[in-house]
């Protein structure tokens, strides 16, 4: 791949990169690394072990969500001026739960060439060897850090009847699939993909329960990087769903009384479902 001629516009590589072992780069990633005026990555430092690894020498530039504003006015006017770019993160494909959205729309409305260079991400990778449906999923990324509000997701996400896939922190694994047991049900089926492509890689499907007391039970399993993928909901668990958002609607206005009791109406659910899930629910507020 050659140099962009002189005068022309640049364009905008979006490149994959290994999320664990080196050989997972492709010949084509490596060709546009070294043959682009500049890498836009995520923490130099990291990629800099990667582009040694493969004699890369291009220039590179921090790019990440904290200067990511600030900086693609001046990324999309070097562009513009005929320069050509590869943007990578870390690990694996960018944008996915990764900087660069805003980039690729600022590109794309001054007509400059955005082009993939496909390749590892732990999410395809997961799911393609969790043993759990991959045929119509949901890609929740990171949840949030406070208990309260992953709760609350979680809750919104009971009734899905797609596989979930969540990114997940060592440091909150733990309380993340305790959280997931305890609301969208411990028997519910679930795969834990740690450290993939990695020397301690570790793939372990069991139920939610069972999963949570494996990783209590083995501290070294909560070390690395984690995707975890979660069955979806059988049907009578969206119709628990759709009583959930049911009453969180009433709830807001009424009071638990008459929110109960339209629910029971509306829904045809037993009244004492009805209100032992509304008590549940005032009290998770």
């Amino acid at each position: 791949m050659a140099k962009h001629t002189a005068g022309a516009p640049g364009a905008l590589y979006i490149v994959a990169t290994p999320i664990g072992n080196l050989e997972d780069l492709s010949p084509r990633a490596q060709r546009i690394l070294a043959s682009v005026d500049l890498i836009l990555a995520e923490d130099t430092r990291h990629s800099a072990r990667l582009l040694r690894a493969f004699d890369i020498r291009t220039r590179t530039l921090a790019f990440h969500e904290h200067n990511e504003a600030r900086l693609t006015p001046r990324i999309v006017e070097r562009l513009l001026n005929g320069e050509s770019m590869a943007l990578i993160a870390d690990a694996g494909t960018p944008l996915i739960s990764d900087p660069g959205f805003k980039l690729v729309r600022a590109t794309q409305a001054r007509d400059l060439t955005v082009t993939p260079a496909p390749g590892p991400s732990a999410l395809v990778a997961a799911l393609s060897c969790a043993g759990i449906s991959p045929g119509k999923f949901l890609f929740e990324g990171f949840m949030p850090p406070r208990e309260q509000a992953r709760r609350r997701r979680l809750s919104e996400l009971t009734g899905v009847a797609q596989t979930l896939v969540f990114y997940e922190a060592p440091h909150r694994i733990k309380a993340f699939m305790a959280d997931a047991a305890s609301t969208l049900g411990a028997e519910r089926e679930a795969c834990i993909a740690r450290e993939l492509t990695k020397t301690f890689e570790t793939i372990r499907r069991g139920t939610l329960g069972g999963l949570r007391n494996w990783l209590e039970q083995d501290p070294e399993q909560s070390r690395g990087e984690f995707v975890v993928i979660i069955a979806g909901a059988a049907p009578q668990s969206a119709d628990r769903a759709e009583l959930v958002r049911l009453l969180q609607v009433l709830l807001a206005s009424l009071s638990l009384k008459q929110a109960v009791r339209i629910a029971t109406e509306l829904s045809g659910a037993g009244r004492n479902e009805v209100y032992d899930l509304a008590v549940e629910l005032i009290g998770e507020k």
